[in-house]
């Protein structure tokens, strides 16, 4: 009876054993954090156009190759135009004889030797004449097709000799120094964006590397079938590897809050139960039933079940059982140190 008694007090409220056991302990506390939205995007250049002649007319020559970066107003094609050029020829020469004629009705009109009528009708058919100058100078510059804005051409489409009219394709010209990326968010998260918000992108094209922008503008509208609103997010894209239609995994930082924080390795998973093990003031631990909200970086947020200032076991949970006795030893896991820095 003695040695079973003894056997008893070896044992202490529910654990296996008198020894404690060493583990790594942490208070919750609170701290700065961010919570995160991820979503997919899909890369759009600031300016696309795909440029087309204005004329139907065929091709003289043709001043750019598939891939180049071209500045606004650079020739890319010229279309044939001597009918044009000849028309403007003929044009300017009837400008200057009705413009001559009208000086020297000018002079005879302050003689007072022709009437002010006949100087009145010179001077409009000197502006028709003008007029239609600047008719055949402008049919004639259409011959010439630039680019409205700087960017980089896509795959050529026309070559010297071919026929074009209005809307036939010669390229396609994308400003893509700076991109943006479309990507739905919840209508529920409204509220909680705003134009300047940091995000950030990943792409499976360039692994490993992660591209910096910001919320631009936020849709005017919330599509009524998925409850979602389509945000702009703005990158910078000098090297230009983001190309329109890529597909971009998006990361947006919602504003900053105080969170109660722990590390996520002190969290217990079992089945869809969530439990952390709480020192107690006698050194014992206890399973403190927890909800969990947003996960980052090796830490976990608790919204229920904890306070700030309780302890928790930390490292060492494979070893525990409620009531189990526990000493603090060994370095503390190097996800906490990390999330403890960044708090």
């Amino acid at each position: 009876m003695a040695a079973c008694s003894k056997g008893e007090e070896r044992q202490p409220g529910g654990g296996g054993g008198d020894r404690p056991v060493p583990v790594t302990i942490q208070a919750a506390a609170m701290r700065p954090w961010n919570d995160t939205v991820q979503a997919l995007g899909n890369v759009k250049a600031r300016e696309s156009v795909t440029v087309t002649a204005k004329v139907s007319e065929t091709v003289q020559r043709v001043h750019f190759d598939s891939g180049d970066v071209v500045a606004a107003g650079a020739p890319l094609i010229t279309l044939t135009g001597q009918v044009q050029q000849a028309a403007l020829e003929q044009a300017q020469a009837t400008a200057k004889e009705a413009d001559s004629l009208y000086q020297r009705q000018t002079e005879l009109a302050g003689q007072q030797l022709i009437a002010r009528s006949a100087l009145d009708t010179q001077r409009a058919t000197r502006d028709a004449a003008r007029a239609r100058v600047a008719q055949m100078a402008a049919d004639l510059d259409n011959r010439v097709i630039r680019a409205p804005f700087s960017g980089v051409l896509g795959i050529r489409q026309v070559s010297p000799g071919s026929l074009v009219t209005p809307g036939t394709p010669i390229a396609t010209l994308d400003d893509t120094a700076r991109v943006y990326v479309d990507f739905p968010v919840p209508e529920t998260l409204l509220a909680d964006i705003a134009p300047g918000q940091h995000v950030s992108g990943t792409s499976a094209a360039y692994p490993g590397r992660v591209f910096e922008g910001q919320v631009s503008t936020v849709d005017a509208r919330v599509d009524p079938t998925t409850r979602a609103i389509t945000v702009r997010g703005d990158f910078a894209n000098d090297d230009r590897v983001l190309r329109p239609g890529m597909l971009v995994q998006i990361t947006l930082e919602r504003p900053q809050r105080q969170a109660l924080l722990i590390p996520e390795i002190a969290v217990v998973q079992v089945g869809n139960d969530s439990f952390v093990y709480r020192v107690k003031p006698d050194g014992t631990v206890e399973r403190a039933d927890v909800k969990i909200g947003t996960r980052r970086e090796g830490l976990a947020e608790i919204v229920e079940g904890l306070k700030a200032g309780e302890r928790v076991v930390v490292d060492g949970t494979g070893k525990l059982r409620v009531g189990s006795k526990v000493v603090e030893g060994g370095a503390k896991p190097a996800a906490a140190a990390k999330g403890a820095g960044n708090g």
